[in-house]
């Protein structure tokens, strides 16, 4: 069973009720930034995992502004759509309530456990400039008219610098695999090249996964998927779920079909689109 770290007490808390009823989650963003998008990625690997484990979920997103934004932006990022937030009051009857939010926000919320996210940091004008002027320099129009571009969404390390999110967003699963590399409630500092290191990662993982898919299917090892599943079931471990791909991509003896079948397994959850070049040229 799936437990959390509940940011209000420090406890290890269930997920998931003891009988699977649904479950909400609830991303609280404060504006549209760099740290806004972990706790929507976040969010939404908490749904992945409930699912997984048969938990029925419902997610809803609240926010004081750049609510369409963010949901814009949460569709790039492959993150399951969320409900609107007059449901709450629909009777529903969900049997619990979990919030997703950037780190010291827990008192502020209502009842049920915290799941807290560490601050996103970009390195500011200097590298985000030179960032800005590549390939992802129109991302910001393509996402909610080019609202990236406001004072209140540049990153944290550079209040006068260009906003960093273009840039983040124009490769939404390098960043995914960027984030899912660090602890959730640590923070992370992000800049053009860790993104780019992400990229190389997530490109040699697709073409691996493509080779695989054209040997005969193998089932994923019995041992290889109760350590994926202790690992996202142990407060969303997701570093420990990426070091256990690492480890089936080069483990020697292991057929190629169950390398493939592991890695589409974890992509459930990953969301990193890790079978896209199957079929492809080469």
């Amino acid at each position: 069973m799936l437990h959390i770290l509940d940011a209000r007490t420090g406890e290890p808390v269930p997920a998931a009720p003891a009988r699977r009823g649904l479950t909400r989650i609830q991303a609280h963003a404060r504006r549209l930034d760099p740290t806004a998008l972990r706790v929507l990625i976040t969010a939404d690997l908490l749904v992945r995992a409930l699912e997984l484990g048969g938990t029925p979920v419902w997610t809803i997103l609240t926010s004081p502004r750049d609510h369409a934004e963010l949901r814009t932006a949460a569709t790039r990022l492959a993150i399951r759509p969320f409900e609107d937030a007059h449901d709450l009051a629909s009777g529903l009857g969900e049997s619990q309530a979990i919030h997703v939010a950037q780190r010291g926000a827990g008192n502020t919320l209502g009842e049920g456990p915290v799941v807290g996210v560490g601050d996103v940091e970009w390195p500011g004008a200097g590298a985000g400039a030179g960032a800005g002027a590549g390939p992802g320099a129109g991302a910001g129009a393509a996402v909610a008219g080019g609202r990236f571009a406001a004072g209140d969404a540049r990153g944290t390390s550079d209040p006068a610098g260009p906003s960093p999110l273009p840039v983040l967003l124009s490769d939404p699963s390098a960043l995914r695999l960027a984030l899912l590399a660090v602890p959730r409630s640590e923070p992370v500092r992000l800049d053009p090249a860790a993104l780019e290191d992400a990229a190389g990662n997530l490109a040699r993982w697709r073409r691996a996964v493509a080779g695989w898919a054209r040997q005969p299917s193998r089932p994923v090892p019995g041992e290889v998927r109760e350590r994926l599943r202790a690992a996202w079931e142990d407060d969303l471990d997701l570093p420990a779920v990426l070091g256990v791909l690492r480890d089936v991509e080069s483990a020697p003896g292991l057929a190629d079909g169950a390398r493939f079948e592991t890695f589409a397994y974890a992509d459930r959850l990953l969301a990193l689109d890790l079978v896209r070049d199957i079929g492809g040229a080469g």
